[in-house]
């Protein structure tokens, strides 16, 4: 039996991934694990790697499609194996050099990429819709728009999510410029861009953040002078190891102590129930050019500061490069997002659902401050936990940040 694609869940909450393209054509090899497709959601821009090795022989959802998580979107024939739908003695061989180089040429992917209405009329179809996915479906739905007006640019002549978008800007313009209501002047030069499938989820999520939590905030002034120094004496030594010793490591392990302390910030609200979570899988928040991921530290609290260390950079890396696997973006308890390494002085997060309380981390620098009677100049930061009030009162919250404060602050240098 052919070896399934399946559209992988890449997050909590996730019930759905675009197809932005596949990287293999029907008819080309692929080994295990060699990328396959790249898909889009809300949480990430991820290429999925090959359940298999073998050769791709059938494509299910074309580029621009939106398919259900668990969806069959493709078919690997495994070397050796019958072909699909073939005779029992149809397996997939090496081709003849000498019958290939007096066969005339045909393109590898000329019969995939048969007219669904040249299908429908061979096979004695009454219907000439074009081929087209849910999400494009719903869209033509919901603006009245006659598919068949568009041509496709996906496998097979398949109208994408993007071509029926481009038709409806276009559209668009074109009612406009008949509308004597419209004048366009020079300084009414716009461009208008469809939402990216992660930007629309973002947005979605963070509206739904909004609703479901009571959003509080609280700031802390943290000292991180005693960590510069403990840096400073160690980030050779971590180097030699391969791993850079960055401040959020030592924030990561305070946090991580803190919360021990303070089990009801990392729990969860579950109807009428509190779930109180033994472990800490840390998220951390890694902002790329199409816009935010939380890959997961699962087990956090079981590293030591070089575990971390060496863990914070490596899902920070790989997100980076579309190479996270689907478990590392949910199943998270806490949150860390950090604003400051752009600058900011401090931010006022909101809550990753259905977590209860995230930290923002602000820009650490030297700054002026009172020390006895007098100025000095020390390494600090703003840091600031949005908590949901449903759950944890402003008591707890600053009880909690006065840990994470003093963790940092009174840092043991045993523990680096």
């Amino acid at each position: 039996m052919p070896t399934p694609i399946v559209m992988p869940q890449m997050g909590e909450s996730i019930v759905e991934g675009t197809i932005v393209r596949w990287i293999k054509k029907v008819g080309e090899h692929v080994d295990r694990d060699e990328p396959l497709l790249e898909i889009s959601t809300d949480k990430v821009n991820a290429e999925i790697p090959s359940p298999s090795e073998g050769v791709l022989t059938e494509i299910l959802a074309g580029e621009g499609d939106t398919v259900s998580v668990d969806s069959v979107v493709g078919t690997i024939q495994v070397k050796g194996e019958q072909v699909a739908h073939g005779s029992p003695h149809d397996t997939i061989q090496p081709p003849d050099t000498e019958q290939l180089s007096s066969a005339p040429v045909v393109p590898p992917l000329a019969v995939a990429q048969v007219s669904p209405v040249v299908s429908q009329e061979i096979t004695g179809g009454l219907s000439l819709r074009p081929k087209m996915s849910p999400a494009v479906r719903r869209i033509a739905r919901e603006h009245d728009v006659d598919v068949s007006r568009i041509t496709g640019s996906g496998l097979g002549g398949r109208v994408t999510k993007q071509d029926i978008l481009t038709f409806l800007e276009a559209d668009d313009r074109d009612r406009e410029n008949k509308d004597p209501r419209f004048v366009r002047g020079s300084d009414q030069r716009v461009e208008i861009r469809p939402l990216s499938v992660m930007r629309k989820k973002i947005a979605e999520h963070m509206v739904l953040s909004k609703q479901t939590s009571a959003h509080v905030h609280t700031v802390f002034h943290v000292g991180f002078s005693n960590i510069e120094r403990i840096r400073d004496a160690k980030k050779v030594e971590y180097q030699r190891l391969g791993v850079k010793l960055s401040y959020m490591a030592f924030i990561a392990r305070a946090v991580i102590d803190a919360l021990q302390r303070h089990p009801i910030v990392n729990a969860a609200l579950e109807g009428d129930g509190v779930v109180y979570k033994k472990d800490v899988h840390l998220g951390v928040a890694v902002a790329l050019e199409t816009g935010l991921v939380v890959p997961v530290v699962k087990n956090a609290d079981e590293r030591n500061l070089l575990g971390l260390a060496r863990a914070i950079a490596d899902v920070g890396t790989r997100a980076r490069a579309n190479k996270l696997k689907p478990d590392e973006l949910h199943g998270g308890t806490f949150t860390i997002t950090n604003p400051g390494q752009l600058g900011a002085q401090f931010g006022m997060p909101i809550i990753n659902q259905p977590q209860v309380a995230i930290l923002g981390v602000g820009t650490i620098e030297k700054r002026p401050i009172v020390v006895g009677d007098a100025l000095a100049v020390r390494t600090m930061a703003y840091l600031t936990l949005g908590f949901d009030h449903r759950l944890i009162d402003g008591a707890v919250a600053d009880q909690f940040m006065s840990d994470v404060k003093r963790n940092i602050e009174q840092f043991d240098r045993n523990q680096v």
